[in-house]
């Protein structure tokens, strides 16, 4: 079993305390460099001992994990983030595919977080740009979604998706011109976090953007037609919900 060296940031001693216990417990191959109370603190010690981890709370006293992520910007370490944030919060943290643990913590989702840094490159700037913004204004309608591949995480308009079809618990998600994006999650959470946009789910492996929809063809146990061409099947079950949304297009 590799090693992978953690640094944890918490202004509170009691969640550091907490999280080095969880992390003993359940992830025997972390190591702990250090904690860190503030983001000088922090800063210091990622300058001196760089880790593959880092688990980040937000708030940090008058600061947050972000003024942080500023003074290091090219750092190569996987991002956990630990909160006790909010709905809203919590909601952006799945929407830029970055992953996160709610305070108090558990166990079995602190062993998938550390699993996910195993196999993931360090996150790009432009997913945590995205990130803060969403943050920062957590009632505003994202209009952009990063979507975590094998080699890099995409950042694309969500209005310039077409639709997304189940892969086993895998997604592919086609985008306007073409091009296709295959992301290791499930359909089912693209469905939560796109729940606020136009998208609806038609059958059990496809979800569709309805502003990107063409027409429903009734012929043949009912199928969609999306501006692409592309032909999506439509469930019996699904059609009902289906016929309400788009009858609601016109209200």
């Amino acid at each position: 079993m590799s090693t992978l060296k953690a640094i944890l940031v918490d202004d509170m001693q009691e969640a550091l305390d907490v999280l080095q216990a969880d992390l003993a417990a359940q992830c025997p191959e972390v190591e702990i460099l250090g904690t860190a109370k503030s983001v000088v603190e922090a800063a210091k010690l990622i300058k001196a001992s760089p880790p593959d981890i880092l688990f980040l709370d937000i708030m940090l006293g008058g600061d947050t994990g972000f003024d942080l992520l500023e003074i290091i910007p090219n750092s190569n370490f996987q991002l956990i983030f630990v909160t006790a944030h909010n709905e809203y919060a919590i909601q952006a943290f799945r929407f830029s595919a970055v992953d996160y643990l709610l305070k108090p913590i558990d166990p079995t989702q602190l062993v998938e977080a550390v699993s996910k840094a195993k196999e993931r490159a360090a996150v790009s700037t432009e997913s945590l740009d995205l990130l803060k913004a969403q943050i920062q204004n957590p009632n505003q309608l994202a209009a952009r979604i990063s979507l975590p591949t094998q080699e890099r995480i995409r950042v694309v308009d969500i209005a310039n998706i077409m639709r997304c079809e189940s892969l086993d618990n895998n997604t592919r998600f086609f985008i306007k011109g073409g091009e296709q994006i295959f992301v290791t999650r499930t359909l089912k959470k693209f469905e939560t976090m796109l729940k606020e946009h136009p998208f609806i789910r038609v059958h059990q492996s496809h979800l569709v953007n309805l502003s990107q929809l063409e027409s429903f063809e009734k012929k043949d146990g009912g199928y969609i037609k999306m501006k692409n061409g592309d032909i999506v099947p439509v469930s019996v079950r699904k059609r009902p919900e289906l016929m309400r949304a788009l009858e609601e297009l016109n209200s």
